[in-house]
């Protein structure tokens, strides 16, 4: 790995103060915004009442007594640093995050949550000579509302109306059945899922039985993927040239171009199963019109089905998940003469994955799974096979409480196409935590990941939790 120069370091070093300045500035302004709200909420005392007289009525027994008034405070700020390897090698994150959480309560069964996050880095202006405009505008600093709901309980129902994150499906690596959040793909599959997950503006009813989990969701307004801009690192269209001018087209605001679905869930001798139906526009876009210098995405109607499985055998835990998917196209590349001719297939499909988790002592944990896509219609010029295949390799490994090794290893079966996660993690004060690992992606041709194999990466992330 090339060694940075003094400069480049009396540059980084500008560029942390920097950072970390505006950082703690976002921070404080999120703190005030958030405090002034919740002053709003107390300072009504005649809502508060009218409030407790509504939604006391089914509250359990021993939740008579008064909601508490405070507002609880919690978060994390971050800095991470990922120097990408391969020429011309560069910084690509200088980022400083700070997430800020607040809670309280309204009734007994009642409570609010409003979650903010701001990120500023400095590799896109250390770095303005490689990374294209467009780039350096999208990721230079971001600001996101995560989180903004109110849940409320009546019997055996919660309500939830606000912006929030539904998790329908869980695996390694991958989203299969998780797919009603969207995602900022701009770092690929890279962070963690929690932090990569954007809210949808949703009401959603959840009832809890003894075996049965039932659940129905209505999101009036959907939100999509974030995938970066052309000449990104882990651009989600790799094949589209750096500078290429997108224009992503979102269905309008119409009532009836919202999302809804349902989603039960019963555990059967010690099986916990759950099955879903999802109608909805697509979370990812798909390229449908190319022109030189420029290109079109839109999001397709989606019809989806699909389920869930999990069951605990003694020396390892069985589990998997399937969805259908019918409206999504796939594009095809078609060589023509001076170039190619890019198209758009539809194609109903079938997303899956089953895996193991195996326990080995106190300090070993495996995971191995299976996943693949297979395409209904196939047709000459796409990028896939009709079937798809791949492995994935989990090891987490465990040194006291403070220090967890771990190697993540993902491959296609069908070509030459591999991703290799290590990484150390140092938990080394109750409220602190260090991370440094490498992501190296290889193969030959256009795989998954092959196709980001010059964005090989070291990287360092520092947390503190208050």
């Amino acid at each position: 790995m090339p060694v940075p120069n003094k400069l480049a370091l009396n540059a980084l070093a500008c560029a942390l103060l920097g950072v970390l300045t505006v950082s703690a500035t976002a921070v404080a302004t999120a703190a005030d915004e958030l405090e002034l709200a919740a002053d709003t909420m107390e300072d009504d005392a005649a809502l508060d009442a009218e409030l407790d007289a509504l939604l006391d009525v089914g509250a359990p027994a021993g939740a008579a007594a008064a909601a508490g008034s405070g507002i609880k405070w919690s978060g994390y700020a971050e800095f991470a640093a990922a120097y990408t390897l391969p020429e011309p090698d560069r910084w690509s994150h200088l980022r400083a995050r700070a997430e800020l959480t607040g809670s309280g309560q309204l009734a007994p069964r009642a409570r609010w949550k409003l979650t903010a996050r701001g990120d500023v880095d400095g590799a896109f202006d250390l770095e303005d000579q490689y990374y294209p405009a467009a780039v350096r505008r999208d990721q230079r600093r971001d600001f996101m509302l995560r989180e903004a709901y109110v849940d409320i309980g009546h019997g055996e129902w919660e309500f939830r109306f606000g912006r929030q994150h539904i998790i329908w499906g869980e695996m390694v690596g991958f989203f299969f059945a998780d797919v009603v959040s969207a995602r900022d793909l701009r770092d690929f599959l890279l962070p963690e899922f929690e932090s990569m997950r954007i809210g949808q503006w949703a009401a959603r009813a959840e009832y809890f039985g003894t075996d049965t989990h039932f659940e129905l969701l209505w999101i009036p307004k959907p939100s999509f993927d974030e995938i970066g801009k052309p000449g990104g690192d882990f651009y989600a269209f790799p094949w589209l040239p750096a500078g290429t001018l997108v224009t992503e087209h979102e269905p309008s605001d119409s009532v009836s171009n919202g999302n809804y679905g349902a989603r039960i869930s019963h555990l059967v001798d010690g099986w916990d199963l759950s099955a879903f139906y999802y109608r909805s526009y697509d979370i990812s876009p798909t390229v449908y019109e190319v022109t030189p210098g420029a290109a079109s995405l839109r999001h397709e109607r989606l019809h989806q089905l699909g389920g869930t499985f999990s069951k605990d055998l003694g020396s390892f835990v069985l589990k998997g998940e399937a969805v259908h998917t019918r409206g999504r196209g796939v594009n095809t590349f078609t060589p023509v003469p001076g170039g190619v001719l890019v198209g758009l297939e539809k194609t109903a499909m079938v997303d899956y994955a089953v895996g193991v988790d195996v326990p080995a002592g106190s300090d070993w944990r495996f995971n191995a799974q299976l996943y693949g896509r297979w395409l209904d219609e196939h047709r000459p010029h796409m990028i896939s096979d009709r079937s798809e295949t791949g492995v994935t390799f989990q090891a987490v490994h465990t040194v006291g409480s403070e220090i967890e090794m771990e190697l993540l290893a993902v491959s296609s079966l069908n070509r030459s196409d591999y991703m290799l996660r290590p990484k150390l993690t140092w938990k080394f004060a109750p409220a602190w935590r260090a991370v440094t690992g490498v992501d190296v992606f290889g193969g030959s041709g256009d795989g998954l990941f092959s196709a980001y194999d010059r964005s090989d990466r070291a990287y360092v992330e520092l947390r503190h939790w208050f």
